[in-house]
């Protein structure tokens, strides 16, 4: 912090450097992701299926009729038990394909997810230890806290609830939110004990505030543009087509931005 160094924008620099990292990560998570799974195969049942029905159907109306025999007995009780022995080939079919979806779907996003609640939990760290020293301004800081730490879990949670978690990690959820909910009163209660000896404007205090700060808000900037406004509207196949309800969602981001930009003034 000497020379020209102090009078430099420290907390921008660090956001960058923060969400090329983030970058970074989602990138090599996207390219692992599709190395393990790219070489499988994917089957196409309807294809496979219809396929096999016309085939079988030609197959039929080729095959010369003849009298009633042994034969046209047989055939036409294995033509009577065909369409179960077919249904359980179909499901055997599909029930492979859409394990390796969710499978492969769950190992796309929980990468990012991870970046959002370690984000989420650094920044409530910083807040927690705020609170738990704080002295008049407790009343403000706390009511901005409950408001902030409730909307930011539900932004955690709704998107924790779109990942299809297989049973083998059927546990992570509950860990995930048990952190998430534990961390900041952990904090204020770690602020408390050191109430005493804890000097929230000190040199020392205001860098690792400011860093741990700077680090969260570039992983919750990357998240919002990219993880929200870019997958979940501009590239998202599966949005809503219905123009009112379209408007509606667009209109619920900016009034969640705006009321947490409004938060900046207590905060």
């Amino acid at each position: 912090m000497t020379g020209g160094w102090i009078v430099y924008s420290w907390p921008p620099a660090i956001i960058l450097v923060s969400v090329m990292m983030v970058f970074l990560l989602d990138f090599l998570a996207q390219q692992y992701v599709g190395k393990k799974y790219g070489f499988l195969q994917t089957v196409d049942v309807e294809n496979l299926v219809t396929t096999r029905q016309v085939d079988s159907g030609r197959a039929k109306e080729a095959a010369p009729q003849q009298p009633d025999s042994d034969d046209a007995i047989s055939r036409e009780q294995e033509r009577k038990d065909q369409p179960l022995k077919s249904t359980a080939e179909n499901t055997d079919l599909e029930a492979l394909p859409s394990e390796e979806s969710d499978e492969r779907a769950f190992q796309q996003q929980i990468a990012a997810f991870l970046i959002l609640e370690f984000g989420v939990i650094f920044h409530s760290v910083i807040i927690g230890l705020n609170l738990g020293t704080a002295g008049s301004e407790f009343s403000t800081l706390y009511a901005v806290l409950v408001f902030h730490q409730s909307f930011e879990g539900l932004g955690v949670g709704a998107r924790m609830s779109a990942i299809p978690f297989p049973k083998r990690v059927s546990w992570l959820p509950w860990a995930l939110c048990t952190a998430y909910g534990l961390t900041t009163p952990i904090s204020i209660a770690i602020g408390l004990g050191l109430r005493t000896t804890y000097n929230g404007g000190s040199y020392t205090a205001n860098v690792v505030s400011g860093v741990l700060d700077s680090l969260s808000a570039g992983i919750l900037i990357y998240t919002g543009l990219v993880e929200l406004l870019a997958r979940d509207f501009l590239f998202n196949p599966d949005l809503t087509r219905s123009y009112r309800r379209q408007v509606f969602i667009v209109f619920n981001v900016f009034l969640g931005a705006a009321l947490m930009a409004l938060l900046g003034k207590w905060a």
